[in-house]
């Protein structure tokens, strides 16, 4: 999840036990994502894009309206065209929700962060199978690290917290469209606790 550091940013749309279940769909979350990376687009564009029909993106695109996470972009329309785009840059996960004891709650936390996962792993192989075609330049910079360390919940904790910081003193940095040589960067983070057999 794309998320800017500050829960009160409003760049930012806290997930609450409703709008999770609005967002807990994997069209609508390969669609936020998309708005969120290219810029507004219609729902037939949207449909051509991910390879669904012009209804499903337009029922779901609706659902995200209702939601929060998608709002018109009337600037862009001609005529009838209707036009959306990402009301936010990110959304927040509220941890509260992985404790939450009704079903529905549950299963579409599950169903979101498994999304979540899907999409890093897509974005991954897609830089794989794509990487001969980028410059040299992008193809030396690229990273896929990891690493194991032994640590405590609150020295993880802060580690997370020092990583985003970082990464969003580059979003500070981030550069418009008109820079030569300037790319979108997907980074993804994990830290996930693991045991030794």
């Amino acid at each position: 999840m794309d998320e800017p550091q500050d829960a009160r940013d409003p760049r930012v749309h806290r997930l609450d036990a409703r709008s999770l279940r609005g967002l807990a769909h994997p069209l609508r979350m390969q669609l936020l994502n998309v708005l969120r990376r290219n810029g507004p687009a219609t729902a037939s564009q949207l449909a051509a894009r991910l390879g669904e029909s012009s209804g499903s993106t337009s029922y779901h695109l609706r659902q995200l309206a209702a939601h929060g996470f998608v709002e018109d972009a009337p600037e862009h329309g001609k005529g009838r065209e209707r036009w959306w785009r990402a009301a936010h840059e990110g959304v927040r996960f509220d941890e509260a929700l992985l404790e939450d004891r009704t079903p529905e709650v549950r299963g579409a936390v599950e169903l979101l962060l498994h999304e979540v996962a899907d999409q890093h792993t897509r974005e991954l192989a897609t830089w794989l199978g794509t990487r001969g075609d980028w410059p040299e330049e992008w193809r030396r910079t690229s990273d896929m690290s990891d690493w194991t360390l032994r640590l405590t919940p609150e020295l993880a904790d802060e580690l997370v917290h020092r990583m985003h910081d970082l990464v969003e003193g580059y979003r500070a940095r981030s550069l418009d469209g008109d820079v030569p040589d300037a790319e979108q960067v997907r980074i993804h983070t994990h830290v996930i606790p693991t045991r030794t057999e």
